[in-house]
C-alpha cells in the first residue's frame, strides 16, 4: 500500500482546565472552545484543517477524526463538531494525562488496521499557513508509515523558555521537512540554555504533535509502559464482547491507568524516533500574551473591540465577551470601554468577572483560578 492509500486517522486531545484564559475559559468550557481568533471555536479550526488528510483514499474525512475528551465536556465538543460521530468520541472517566488516551486511541483504530496512520495533535493550537503544514503532516505521515514513531519539531524563533525542544541529529536550520534523528528531548530551559539551542540549530520547538502506525505505538507503550498496555488489552478484550462490554471496562480500567505523558512514558525512550522540522506559523496560545500577538492591532499595538476610546494607550488587549453568557444585550451595546495612558495591559471583560493584567504577566492567570479555588468560589472557575 503506497503512502497516499494507508488510511489516515487523527486524534485530537480536548481536555483542559482552562485556566490561563481565563475568565473566557472556565473548566466546563476550556481554551479549544473559545473562538479566541475570532471565527469558529479553535478545536474546529483544528478538525477543519486535517481534513484533507483524513480524507485520502476516498473517506469522507470526519470518520478517521477522533476526540479524547472528558465525560464534563462531551456536550460543547459535539456542539463544536457536529459532523464527528459520537462512536469517534473517546470520553476518559477521568484525566489520566496523555499516554493512556493515545494508547486508547492507537488500540481502538489498530482493531480494523494496525498498518493505519494515527496523528496526534492538541486540539488548540493556531496555524498561520495550513499548505505548509500539510505539507510537514505529509512528510510526517511518510516517515511513520516506514515504521519510524514521529514527531513535528517546530523550528524556534526566540529563545522561549516556556516550551520543551527536541534536539534533532541534524541541523535544524536548514530549510528541508526531511525526518531526522531524535537525539533526545529537553525540558523547558533557562534563558541562557534557550538561547544557546536557538544558536546551535539543532533544537526544535516540542508541539505535542505525534505520528505513528497504531500497531508501533502499542509496541511502545508495551515495551516502556508495560502498566498501561495490561489496562489497554483489558479494554480491548472487552470490545470483542460487544459496546457495553467496553464502555463497563473503559469506566472500571481508565482510572487505574497510570498517569504520565506521551512524551515522559513513551517519545523518551524509544529508539529511532524521529522528528520532522516545520515552519508553518505555529502557536500554542498559550496565554492572552499569544493571542494579542495574533490579533490585529492599531497604528499603537492596541486590539480592541470597535467603541472603545483609547486615548494615549500603547500595546493595549481589550477583549469584550459580556452577553455571551445571558447579560443583557442593549446594556452591553451602549457600554464603553476607555483607557488612558496605559500600556501593555490584558482587559478581558466576562458577564461575571474582569481581568486586568500586565500583557508580560499573562502566564500567571493561572493563579487566579487557584485563589478562587482556595476562596470556594468555584463557580468562577
Amino acid at each position: 500500500m503506497s503512502s497516499t492509500e494507508t488510511p489516515v486517522h487523527v486524534l485530537i486531545l480536548a481536555g483542559g482546565a482552562g485556566t490561563r484564559f481565563w475568565p473566557a475559559s472556565r473548566a466546563a468550557r476550556p481554551k479549544q472552545l473559545l473562538p479566541l481568533l475570532g471565527g469558529e471555536p479553535l478545536i474546529t479550526a483544528t478538525a477543519r484543517r486535517v481534513l484533507p488528510l483524513c480524507a485520502r483514499g476516498g473517506s469522507a474525512g470526519w470518520e478517521r477524526l477522533w476526540i479524547a475528551t472528558g465525560e464534563h465536556l462531551v456536550a460543547p465538543t459535539r456542539a463544536a463538531l457536529p459532523d464527528v460521530s459520537e462512536r469517534r468520541l473517546l470520553v476518559e472517566p477521568t484525566p489520566r494525562n496523555t499516554a493512556p488516551c493515545i494508547g486508547w486511541a492507537a488500540t481502538t483504530i489498530a482493531r480494523d488496521d494496525p498498518d493505519a496512520i494515527v496523528v496526534v495533535l492538541p486540539s488548540d493550537h493556531h496555524i498561520a499557513d495550513v499548505p505548509r503544514f500539510l505539507e510537514v503532516l505529509e512528510a510526517a505521515v511518510a516517515s511513520a508509515q516506514g515504521g519510524a514513531i514521529t514527531t513535528i519539531g517546530i523550528r524556534p524563533t526566540h529563545p522561549e523558555t516556556g516550551f520543551g525542544y527536541i534536539e534533532a541529529e541534524e541541523a535544524a536550520g536548514a530549510a528541508s521537512a526531511a525526518p531526522r534523528r531524535v537525539l533526545r528531548f529537553v525540558e523547558k530551559p533557562s534563558r541562557e540554555r534557550a538561547a544557546e539551542f536557538v544558536a546551535s540549530g539543532r533544537f526544535l520547538w516540542n508541539a505535542g504533535m505525534f505520528i505513528f502506525r497504531a500497531g508501533d505505538m502499542r509496541a511502545a507503550i508495551r515495551a516502556h509502559l508495560p502498566a498501561l498496555a495490561e489496562g489497554l488489552d483489558e479494554i480491548d478484550r472487552a470490545a470483542a464482547l460487544g459496546a457495553a462490554a467496553e464502555a463497563e471496562a473503559v469506566l472500571r480500567v481508565f482510572p487505574r491507568l497510570p498517569a504520565v505523558s506521551v512524551d515522559h512514558g513513551v517519545m523518551e525512550h524509544v529508539a529511532g524516533l524521529a522528528v520532522v522540522p516545520g515552519d508553518f506559523g505555529w502557536s500554542d496560545l498559550g496565554s492572552w500574551q499569544s493571542a494579542w500577538e495574533l490579533a490585529e492591532k492599531d497604528e499603537r499595538g492596541n486590539s480592541a473591540p470597535a467603541g472603545s476610546v483609547l486615548v494615549d494607550a500603547q500595546g493595549n488587549y481589550l477583549v469584550d465577551l459580556r452577553g455571551r453568557d445571558g447579560g443583557a444585550r442593549e446594556e452591553i451595546d451602549s457600554r464603553v470601554i476607555a483607557l488612558v495612558g496605559v500600556e501593555g495591559l490584558v482587559v478581558v471583560e466576562t458577564d461575571d468577572a474582569l481581568l486586568i493584567v500586565p500583557r508580560d504577566r499573562a502566564q500567571d492567570v493561572k493563579h487566579v483560578v487557584d485563589a478562587l479555588k482556595a476562596r470556594g468560589q468555584g463557580r468562577h472557575t
